[in-house]
């Protein structure tokens, strides 16, 4: 199916002036996507006859119909499916590329891919993270099922590779790419490259499978690829952006505590300039942290191991002090497997050994959970020099955080919502390092690198009209902050309905003012609230969903998006389950077709979810 063009083209948009931009509407008008295709082509070749040392009186040549059809067999097709967006950055990246070496490329998020035409693919690339311990991600989840189901086609003409994200602390590491990788092959598919699997510092392994796949990409499709080249007429010079790489530096204007005393968590609000960064933002975006490792936890590691943090130690040819490294650079609140395994062989402790073994999958997966590493090195001591050290420990890499603000309200300010991580464990106290070193920030005083990264998969309905249900416990309504802001300043019809829990009602109402503000405005239509400490039945966002089911049903029948917020290990399941019971239950459908009709809702992008 082809599209036309309809959509009229804006004066300013051209250097034509109004009346060649009215000739050129009115010759577009009706052409589907082919032939502007071969219109790109030959006013190309018009172009290059006005350059010096064209031919005279040459005439530009179009391409041939076959090498501007976007057909499966002389195109490289790329899937990925993510839920932080590193998947979709690293695809874009080969996609870019992929089209400069003159590649015909099409690029998919796994939800958009149309799976019907996967008997018909050539060249496919996937780039796919898992979530938590062995679970797709939301975007990928029909995909990842259709290909492991019956409906899956014979894959005997397929040239396939897989890049996995995923996390190392995690015993079911980088599962979902074995398991399409494994199931490509199964199908018939010719595996071109062996699965590359990426931990959180991914750049090390992806750089090289994007070089890899480039370089098969140009020998599999170089018979078919055009011949035609595009010479660029000027080189345009774009100006510096801030992003991951070029992270910008932030003035901390606000750090305000929002839980009361007596609360068991630290919340904060914290309030960042943007000002001359030219970042922007849509509501359901996080920001991106780059964080720093508490001092003292930096001096704890050098104690346990008796290393000088004066030492200069090199890494992929850098040379930086080891306190450097240890602060700025290095991974040390978190413990992963691949440094778990190292540490075996250092310490020689027959328990750690064991722990990696199939049958330690449970105890290594709790080990995990529950241990930085400082910890394993004061329970089993090993020795460490401050090389191996530095080249052991995996990277430091950014955090992020659902932003709460909207860009239309607060200008060049970008806001968050953070809960301090902190605990006591085996005797001393414990903290994340990104929520501790931004807690600690002083306003007016302190800068903090950030940049932003755009979530697609997390955005207001575009038609303003339709109501929306809010599930956002604790610090994951952040977002919902930013949603409420966006639809009052855009003066959106469609309702708010939000659900808000937490512990206790005098301590933890996070935003409760501003809550109140809104629904006094008419911003915020419902506001339900679940406490769970305050009674002696705990009462959860989940509970208040199915109190409410009959009208959560009537919203979602009447068009609303349904949107959740904040803990995927328990929270996130309980209310899809919630859900999936309140579907079936005021919908007088079975189990089987209330599942259905959520997954209908995620297709249609009404249901969706910014959970870790």
């Amino acid at each position: 199916m082809t599209s036309s063009v309809n959509a009229s083209i804006p004066a300013l948009a051209t250097p034509l002036g109004a009346e060649k931009s009215a000739q050129l509407q009115r010759l577009l008008e009706g052409l589907d996507a082919p032939s502007l295709t071969w219109l790109s082509g030959y006013f190309a070749g018009l172009a290059a006859r006005q350059l010096p040392g064209a031919l005279p009186g040459a005439l530009p040549v179009a391409p041939p119909a076959a090498a501007v059809q976007a057909a499966p067999q002389g195109t490289l097709t790329i899937v990925y499916g993510t839920q932080t967006g590193n998947s979709r950055q690293l695809a874009d990246r080969l996609k870019q590329r992929a089209e400069a070496a003159g590649l015909a490329v099409r690029s998919f998020r796994a939800s958009d891919y149309p799976v019907r035409e996967l008997k018909n693919e050539r060249l496919l690339y996937v780039v796919i993270s898992t979530q938590g311990d062995g679970d797709p991600p939301d975007d990928a989840r029909g995909f990842f099922d259709f290909i492991r189901s019956k409906r899956a086609p014979a894959l005997g003409q397929l040239r396939f590779a897989v890049l996995g994200l995923g996390d190392t602390s995690y015993p079911k590491f980088c599962e979902i790419g074995r398991v399409l990788d494994e199931r490509f092959a199964e199908l018939g598919g010719t595996r071109l490259f062996a699965r590359a699997e990426c931990d959180v510092d991914f750049e090390p392994v992806a750089e090289p499978w994007l070089g890899q796949a480039l370089e098969h990409a140009k020998k599999e499709l170089a018979p078919e690829a055009s011949l035609a080249t595009v010479t660029p007429l000027r080189t345009v010079q774009v100006p510096p952006t801030f992003s991951k790489e070029n992270p910008y530096p932030s003035q901390v204007l606000a750090n305000q505590r929002i839980t009361g005393r007596g609360a068991l968590k630290d919340v904060r609000h914290l309030e960042l300039s943007l000002e001359g960064s030219g970042l922007t933002y849509e509501p359901g975006d996080a920001l991106g942290v780059v964080p720093r490792n508490p001092p003292e936890l930096v001096e704890a590691v050098l104690s346990e191991l008796r290393l000088d943090g004066a030492t200069e130690v090199k890494r992929e040819g850098r040379g930086l002090p080891l306190k450097r490294w240890l602060t700025e650079e290095l991974e040390i609140t978190r413990l992963s497997r691949p440094f778990l395994a190292s540490h075996a062989e250092r310490s020689n402790d027959a328990e750690l050994r064991r722990l990696l073994t199939p049958e330690g999958g449970e105890a290594l997966r709790a080990l995990l959970a529950s241990h930085q590493v400082i910890d394993l090195l004061r329970q089993h001591p090993g020795k460490w020099s401050a090389e191996e050290l530095v080249g052991a420990l995996r990277r430091l890499t950014p955090r992020l955080y659902s932003i709460a603000s909207s860009q239309k309200r607060v200008g060049e300010e970008v806001h968050l919502t953070l809960g301090l991580v902190e605990y006591e464990a085996f005797g001393t106290r414990h903290v994340g390092a990104a929520s501790n070193y931004l807690a600690t920030r002083e306003a007016g005083q302190d800068t903090v690198e950030v940049f932003i990264e755009a979530n697609e998969r997390f955005r207001l309905p575009k038609d303003t009209s339709r109501d929306i249900i809010m599930v956002g416990p604790g610090t994951g309504v952040a977002p919902f902050r930013a949603f409420v802001q966006e639809r009052a300043e855009t003066g959106a019809s469609g309702r708010n309905w939000l659900f808000f829990g937490e512990q206790h009602f005098r301590s933890q109402f996070l935003y409760q003012v501003e809550w109140q503000e809104a629904v006094k405005q008419g911003a915020l239509h419902r506001i339900d609230l679940a406490f769970s400490r305050d009674q002696g039945q705990k009462v959860y966002v989940q509970n208040r969903l199915r109190e409410k089911g009959s009208d959560v049903y009537a919203w979602l029948e009447g068009g609303a998006s349904f949107y959740v917020c904040g803990d995927a290990k328990r929270m996130a399941p309980d209310v899809e389950e919630a859900l999936v019971d309140i579907i079936a239950t005021h919908g007088s459908k079975s189990r089987e077709d209330a599942k259905a009709y959520l997954d209908s809702l995620r297709e249609q992008q009404r249901y969706l979810r910014d959970v870790y």
